[in-house]
């Protein structure tokens, strides 16, 4: 793995055990596709992550010198994933943010996931805190998916479908969910918890996906279930415990319209 860690414009070899995403995950991330060195999402990665900083009260790093390190580390790299992390930065014992922190940033260079067929999910027991001030972010509190993924494994299952408080489906632990009924697609809001994925933002500008409150009954119903995000794409999933479903022609064809607009998605393309 190739990585570097900034404050400012100054490379640093450790990140300090007092930094506060460490302690308190007082910090933000992204995880994007790389793609014949480029980063062909990365506008919409930037607006989150700035959305997320807002929110918090973090200072956003340089930009420019941002995308420079960036271009640096991509530069020749033909299929990866790029993890950019965020945090407050240095702070002494207790949770009031101090005022004078200077952020810390750093880039990580992984290998692109290897491609997977159909999916099996599994229902967790585990569920998302209802918390509208974090909900949508990607912040670096994720100790509920980490528990998701573990009821998921434990099921011997690909993902977990992770619900909120009232047991309402939200999205999975690293996707967002997309359900097709009555032949339109729909995905769960995101306004009091779960991740508001880049992808799925794509697919709601382009017209292809609704935001709608759904139940596991209007899941379970469902003509066909797809999962979503920024490095592996449209996902579809054969199986939600012991409910399954046959590959669908709606599924095929989403992933054929993302291919369209972002041409990474076809050279990975796993079976519908």
């Amino acid at each position: 793995m190739t990585s570097a860690a900034y404050i400012g414009r100054d490379r640093l070899d450790t990140v300090s055990i007092a930094n506060r995403g460490l302690n308190y995950g007082d910090g933000l991330f992204e995880t994007m596709r790389v793609h014949r060195g480029e980063l062909p999402m990365w506008q919409r990665h930037l607006v989150r992550l700035r959305e997320g900083a807002g929110r918090l009260g973090i200072a956003m790093p340089d930009l420019a010198f941002v995308e420079a390190r960036i271009a640096e580390l991509t530069a020749g790299v033909d299929s990866g994933v790029l993890k950019l992390l965020l945090t407050r930065g240095e702070g002494g014992r207790g949770y009031a943010p101090p005022l004078d922190a200077a952020p810390t940033w750093s880039l990580s260079l992984l290998p692109l996931p290897t491609p997977q067929g159909a999916l099996r999910l599994h229902a967790c027991e585990t569920r998302l805190a209802m918390q509208p001030a974090l909900a949508g972010i990607k912040h670096c509190n994720r100790l509920e998916q980490v528990l998701g993924r573990a009821d998921a494994e434990r099921a011997s299952c690909d993902e977990g479908l992770m619900r909120d408080m009232a047991g309402n489906p939200v999205c999975a632990t690293s996707a967002n969910l997309l359900v097709l009924r009555d032949g339109r697609w729909s995905t769960p809001p995101l306004d009091a918890c779960g991740v508001a994925g880049v992808l799925r933002g794509w697919l709601l500008d382009e017209g292809l996906l609704e935001v709608a409150t759904l139940s596991m009954d209007d899941v379970e119903s469902a003509e066909a279930l797809a999962l979503c995000n920024a490095v592996r794409g449209i996902l579809p999933v054969h199986a939600l415990d012991a409910r399954a479903w046959p590959p669908h022609p709606a599924v095929a064809d989403l992933r054929k319209r993302l291919a369209m607009a972002y041409p990474m998605f076809s050279e990975s393309r796993e079976p519908a």
